[in-house]
């Protein structure tokens, strides 16, 4: 099994799927807390769906607002979904 894995870490970062940040995330994982990388890499894809979710649904907002030309100058707030890219882009960097 371990072997397996070394294999399919290697792999991924001769893919570049991996990077020399994903051995600092393994340098914080001891004894104490032997999931650490699971639950990063978790908590990561948990919140990365969330934030898409929203992204998704503030641009069918802004699309549906735009076809609409009674509402074209609707009141979406651009400046929130600015945010929410920027909060995804944060998260990208923060985990990776």
């Amino acid at each position: 099994m371990q072997r397996q894995a070394a294999s399919m870490k290697r792999s991924l970062f001769n893919q570049e799927y991996l990077d020399e940040q994903f051995n600092e995330l393994e340098e914080l994982q001891d004894d104490d807390n032997p999931d650490f990388v699971e639950e990063a890499i978790n908590l990561f894809f948990t919140d990365s769906v969330r934030l898409i979710r929203n992204i998704d649904l503030a641009l069918q907002v802004v699309t549906n607002a735009y076809l609409d030309l009674s509402r074209a100058n609707g009141p979406y707030d651009f400046g929130k979904l600015d945010g929410m890219i920027h909060q995804f882009k944060g998260s990208s960097s923060r985990y990776w």
